[in-house]
């Protein structure tokens, strides 16, 4: 495991221990951000840990093509359950990932120094949400990191205050971004909800060949 300076780096993917830890320390800056995107690495820590820096050997992906549907959904898609919207309240999206209660989660990993860089990362124009409404109101969302040049979307965190807002606005970001292109959407590590939705484990070297374009 490496530890990280002020000096603008990362060790190869690769070289991340069997948990998918590759290095310790460093910043949030946007610029050591995106490039840890760029090569397939992502920050998750604890509001009491430094900061930790993942590239794990099995990644959680969608390929858009691949995205199902259930019977369920299609009844709440057909009748325009929600209003979906795109990059229209970041920071609401962000703090609410942070704020909503999750089965099994004691708090969240979602400090105020992880908030403020993403949003710093979206006045770039790096960072995306997808906002589901409902009657005015914000009721579900997610956030995420789109590399453009590659097509991919690297997802971070979703909410719902709504039962099926967050994959009603799940679905409707993998629409969205298929017309632009959008290649792969990058769910980091596996959930049961992912695998419903389509998503699917691959090895970190295919995953980094979609993230180099080849």
């Amino acid at each position: 495991m490496v530890f990280l300076t002020s000096e603008l780096w990362f060790p190869p993917p690769n070289k991340a221990d069997e948990s998918g830890i590759l290095a310790v320390g460093g910043d949030l800056s946007a610029e050591r951000l995106l490039l840890a995107y760029r090569n397939g690495i992502f920050p998750w820590y604890n509001e009491s840990e430094p900061i930790l820096w993942w590239s794990p050997d099995e990644r959680m992906v969608m390929f858009p093509k691949n995205l199902h549907i259930s019977k369920s959904m299609r009844p709440l898609l057909n009748q325009n359950k929600f209003e979906v919207t795109f990059n229209q309240a970041f920071e609401q999206v962000i703090k609410a990932c942070a704020s909503t209660p999750r089965e099994g989660q004691n708090g969240t990993w979602l400090s105020d120094d992880m908030i403020n860089a993403y949003i710093n990362l979206h006045k770039k124009g790096y960072a995306h949400s997808v906002e589901a409404w409902q009657d005015g109101k914000l009721v579900g969302g997610l956030y995420g990191i789109y590399l453009k040049s590659c097509g991919v979307f690297c997802g971070e965190s979703m909410f719902a205050l709504q039962s099926n807002a967050s994959k009603y606005a799940f679905i409707k970001m993998v629409e969205h971004y298929k017309t632009l292109g959008l290649k792969l959407i990058d769910c980091q590590i596996h959930t049961p909800h992912l695998e419903r939705l389509g998503a699917e484990l691959i090895d970190r070297d295919e995953f980094l060949k979609v993230l180099r374009n080849n």
